[in-house]
């Protein structure tokens, strides 16, 4: 059902191609972020498609005569109109669920807390080696309603689902659901675990008999009626896996366990996992400089992903964090750390991290910033040692997203006296 009137919450990129799905549908679409200026080509194209935008100070008559309210994943559910469309009861959806009402295509969602781009972009290549039509969207990015009227309706989409996303869904149904873990993350924005935890399990809800659902060995029941698939860690696999790391051949065992219940055989598998190289920004090679390896793991926003990058290395670690913290503890973290491991500790959360590691006696320094951070790093690791980003937290106290603060980390690396690629 397109709606007559919708209104668009955050003029980001997810809400940018919500808006002119809904445009090209041809529903009306005003706009709304709370920034006072967006950039000029997206205020362009959105003006150009006839989108009414409305930027700053948030105005409730913008819910006049709207039929639905179409929610960024940035956007918190507290925002004024946010609530004040719940209070009229206006529907709210997500990017998400409005890409699922108008793309026919069977969808093959991927969620957890971490390993879901990686698994995502895994299984993309999968179906690729297999020949079979796919696109890849959603948290990985294409938003998924920017796919609306320029993908073939029987190829297959391997989407990438947040919790943020998962939170405002009504009617999105994956063929193909894969919860990859579960663990504590955006507890600042969720009200606990237990809503972080619901929200995840909803990607499973609207699932039928004819579904599948992959889920964790001895993972506990899920909502929904699909038929259920598990997997773990220490599967056999259809082939060699070119990543290394556990984490990564739990990855790789959902991979393999979604695309067997999509038909396709273990040889299309196992030439995806042999060529399969990474996804940016997580556990990502970037050169080195006298003997010293240094590693961008800057996807890892919170503790467990950094507690997988700690237990992918055994060489000493000059370990980079810090950043916005998630109301997450740090004393698992800080118990992970070996004898010869050293800390680097930047942005908002440095006094915290810093308490656990006093805790437990881990060595560390306050660098403040990730330049301060690299430099000292540099100047202390030896021959064969790892400077590794794997922050533990988010990154909007001093980036604009992970990418941006990954991409700082490689200039800075490039930078240094020696570098080698």
């Amino acid at each position: 059902m397109t709606p007559r009137r919708a209104l668009v919450v955050g003029l980001a990129l997810s809400g940018e191609a919500a808006a002119l799905a809904l445009r090209a549908a041809g529903a009306d679409v005003v706009g709304y972020d709370r920034k006072p200026e967006l950039e000029r080509d997206v205020a362009g194209r959105l003006a150009a498609a006839g989108v009414e935008v409305h930027l700053g100070q948030e105005d409730i008559t913008l819910l006049r005569g709207v039929d639905v309210v179409v929610k960024s994943p940035g956007v918190p559910g507290e925002l004024p109109l946010i609530a004040a469309a719940r209070a009229e009861r206006v529907p709210v959806w997500s990017e998400i669920e409005l890409g699922a009402q108008l793309l026919p295509n069977p969808i093959v969602g991927v969620t957890g807390t971490n390993g879901k781009t990686t698994t995502t972009a895994l299984l993309g290549e999968v179906f690729r080696a297999a020949g079979r039509p796919v696109e890849v969207a959603g948290n990985i990015k294409p938003p998924l309603t920017s796919l609306v009227g320029r993908v073939a309706p029987d190829a297959w989409i391997v989407c990438e689902l947040s919790s943020f996303q998962l939170e405002d869904v009504e009617t999105l149904r994956p063929r193909i659901a894969v919860l990859l873990n579960l663990e504590p993350d955006h507890l600042d924005r969720h009200a606990g675990f237990e809503a972080y935890r619901d929200a995840k399990l909803r990607i499973f809800e609207r699932q039928t008999e004819d579904d599948v659902a992959v889920v964790p060995r001895g993972f506990g029941r899920v909502p929904g009626a699909a038929r259920r698939v598990e997997f773990a860690a220490a599967d056999e696999l259809p082939g060699p896996l070119a990543l290394s790391g556990e984490h990564n051949r739990e990855n790789a065992a959902a991979a393999t366990a979604a695309a067997r219940a999509a038909g396709i055989g273990d040889s299309a598998i196992a030439q995806a996992l042999a060529a399969f190289p990474g996804v940016e920004h997580r556990i990502e090679d970037v050169g080195s400089v006298g003997g010293v390896r240094f590693v961008n793991d800057s996807k890892a926003t919170n503790v467990a992903a950094a507690l997988r990058a700690l237990a992918a290395f055994d060489a000493p670690l000059h370990v980079i964090l810090g950043g916005l913290g998630k109301h997450e503890r740090y004393e698992p973290l800080a118990a992970a750390f070996g004898r010869g491991d050293r800390a680097y500790l930047i942005g908002a959360a440095a006094a915290e991290i810093a308490s656990a590691f006093d805790a437990h006696g881990v060595p560390y320094e306050r660098s403040g910033v990730l330049a301060t951070a690299v430099a000292a790093a540099a100047a202390q690791a030896r021959p064969g040692e790892i400077v590794l980003l794997s922050p533990a937290c988010a990154s909007f106290d001093q980036f604009e997203s992970y990418e941006q603060r990954g991409d700082v980390f490689r200039g800075l690396v490039a930078g240094l006296e020696g570098y080698e690629p």
